[in-house]
């Protein structure tokens, strides 16, 4: 079987919640699967106190229920580790670019344990398959690798398949490279600067809104024009991750002014002499 062609680690991951909405929803269970150059590979599954209820819709999906999940580690109590293991590692998972990762960055920041994509890019597998075939994660498993999907909505059995799936592509398409920066680009749909995609890149590679009133405007335009629409963002029900993502490029368009200091108003005080 073709084997990944890694410059750095790359995390194969998953997310069980309580429900699809980013900024509301709680993770139950998370499975990581890290593959590093050389081949090896390390794995870690956990159960999360969501501390909220789960759904019984939801528990019907997943099979995770409330009681399962009462004594386990919340995951305030679970990102620093979370954090530490897939440090310097890129990416990768099925509708993790519109999900898991969003989720998982909203997760991490309300912790207080910051998250960033800056040196890092992300593969979504699922991207590559629907561009190839148009399936589901267990319709994909079963054309790619020809076999059944068992535990389909376990975090863990989910992980793995998406894994063997992006080994069986690689075999499959010959016009897929074998490198993660050229996989990334393939299995991104457009250029986001947030995880949600309230905020794009132009074809100026300017970030744009993409929601409400100002939607497909330049971002640095609306900062400059209606200073009141950044601080109803901040105080509205948005992702922590797309008010990060805000606030950097406030402070990159509009920084700070720099306070006087003492010496700084002896010097203009001498200059009106």
């Amino acid at each position: 079987m073709t084997e990944l062609n890694l410059k750095k680690p790359i995390v194969f991951f998953d997310l069980e919640t309580t429900g699809i909405n980013i900024a509301k929803d709680r993770i139950v269970e998370i499975s990581i699967l890290k593959i590093l150059p050389n081949g090896n590979k390390e794995s870690k599954t956990w159960l999360v106190n969501p501390e909220m209820e789960i759904p019984k819709e939801v528990t019907d999906i997943h099979g995770i229920t409330n009681e399962k999940v009462v004594t386990e580690p919340t995951f305030n109590e679970l990102a620093q580790e979370v954090s530490t293991m897939i440090e310097g590692c890129d990416l990768a998972g099925f509708n993790s670019n519109r999900f898991d990762i969003p989720l998982l960055a909203e997760e991490m920041l309300r912790a207080e344990v910051d998250f960033n994509m800056n040196d890092r890019v992300a593969v979504d597998v699922q991207v590559i398959f629907h561009k190839k075939e148009q399936r589901t994660l267990s319709a994909g498993y079963q054309f790619y690798c020809d076999k059944e999907l068992k535990d389909a909505h376990s975090a863990e059995a989910d992980t793995l398949a998406t894994y063997e799936i992006l080994l069986a592509q690689l075999e499959k398409y010959e016009d897929l490279e074998n490198d993660i920066i050229s996989l990334s680009e393939y299995s991104t749909h457009k250029k986001r600067a947030d995880f949600a995609g309230f905020i794009l890149f132009d074809e100026q590679e300017d970030e744009i809104f993409t929601f409400g009133k100002y939607k497909g405007v330049k971002v640095k335009d609306v900062l400059q024009k209606d200073k009141g629409y950044y601080n109803w963002i901040q105080k509205a029900d948005f992702p922590l991750y797309t008010k990060k993502v805000l606030a950097q490029i406030k402070e990159r368009l509009l920084p700070k002014k720099k306070e006087s200091t003492l010496e700084d108003l002896q010097n203009k005080f001498n200059q009106k002499l």
